[in-house]
């Protein structure tokens, strides 16, 4: 799949969740690397920097696309000839790649000794990772039940239900607004993340907040599964996370909103959680208290602090000098 396919695939919502997101952009890359025809080392690295530019455009929120796409073009960084950088962008995206399948299980693992048996578990939205800790406990005997909320205006709850269907677990499929009528029958809330903030702060699907203020109010405990890239560097240096607006046409049909002059539809992506609400996050490299942020943002991430930027310029660090 092309560059503008997989851009275009990312915006309109066809390649989602923050793990796929990541992935496909990292195969795209490679995939342009290899389509380039023979060129001069400037030329190759100018072309695969307007590449990475279109890639990260796509979904202002998703953290895990500007740092899937860093972590590929640090592959031009010591590239003297456009086949070493070629070489360089291919071997970066694969392991790349790798590792991205690899944290979904290891995070799958930390996150099941999390969960009891006789567990009942809340989730929003549809993450591969949260999915992931709660299929793992009960491949490993454990006896759960969930509760899943619809997720409005797309519907991503359809997915979740699904994946838990087929893995034979039982499951209670909610409206959103229902979240607070039921808390008081759940054990344990876990969700995903699109990015995590230096003071620990989690930015998931609208919703998630409510969710998570819901669950502190019944002494319920929260835990977010996320990879190690969905946190967000550029966050050190005080630069907010966009929260993206997606069309009306989501949340009402165009032809209905013709006829409404005075109505303004307004369709936020996501939601920010403080950090007060969160109990842990886990990740590939273990289970921390939000509050240990940083600590993965300085010692797992490759970005140097000379490369943020408060602009948030997306070509920043894409040109491999």
């Amino acid at each position: 799949m092309t560059v503008p396919e997989t851009a275009e695939k990312i915006k309109s919502m066809e390649i989602r969740g923050a793990g796929r997101i990541a992935r496909a952009a990292a195969e795209a890359l490679r995939d342009h690397a290899l389509s380039l025809d023979a060129m001069d080392t400037a030329a190759f690295k100018k072309e695969m920097a307007t590449a990475a530019a279109l890639l990260v455009s796509t979904r202002p929120t998703a953290v895990s696309l500007p740092n899937a796409v860093h972590y590929v073009m640090t592959g031009l960084a010591a590239a003297k000839t456009a086949d070493q950088a070629r070489n360089g962008v291919i071997h970066r995206a694969e392991q790349f790649i790798h590792s991205s399948q690899h944290a979904v299980e290891k995070i799958a693992e930390f996150g099941a000794r999390h969960i009891r048996d006789g567990d009942v578990i809340l989730t929003h939205c549809n993450s591969e990772v949260a999915l992931g800790c709660m299929i793992e406990a009960h491949r490993q005997g454990k006896e759960i039940e969930v509760f899943a909320t619809e997720v409005r205006p797309r519907n991503q709850g359809h997915i979740t239900i699904r994946t838990l269907n087929d893995a034979g677990i039982k499951t209670n499929f909610i409206v959103d607004s229902a979240v607070r009528s039921f808390i008081n029958d759940v054990d344990l809330v876990i969700v995903g993340a699109d990015a995590v903030t230096v003071n620990g702060a989690v930015v998931n699907k609208i919703g998630t907040s409510q969710v998570a203020h819901t669950a502190a109010e019944a002494r319920v405990n929260v835990i977010v599964a996320a990879e190690t890239y969905k946190f967000a560097p550029r966050t050190v240096v005080g630069e907010l996370i966009e929260i993206e607006e997606r069309p009306p046409h989501e949340v009402l049909p165009d032809e209905i909103a013709r006829t409404l002059p005075n109505v303004t539809v307004r369709n936020p992506a996501f939601d920010v959680t403080p950090a007060e609400y969160i109990d842990l996050i886990v990740t590939e490299q273990g289970a921390i208290p939000p509050q240990m942020a940083y600590v993965i943002i300085r010692e797992y991430l490759g970005w140097e602090i000379g490369e943020f930027t408060l602009a948030g310029d997306p070509k920043a660090g894409f040109n491999g000098d």
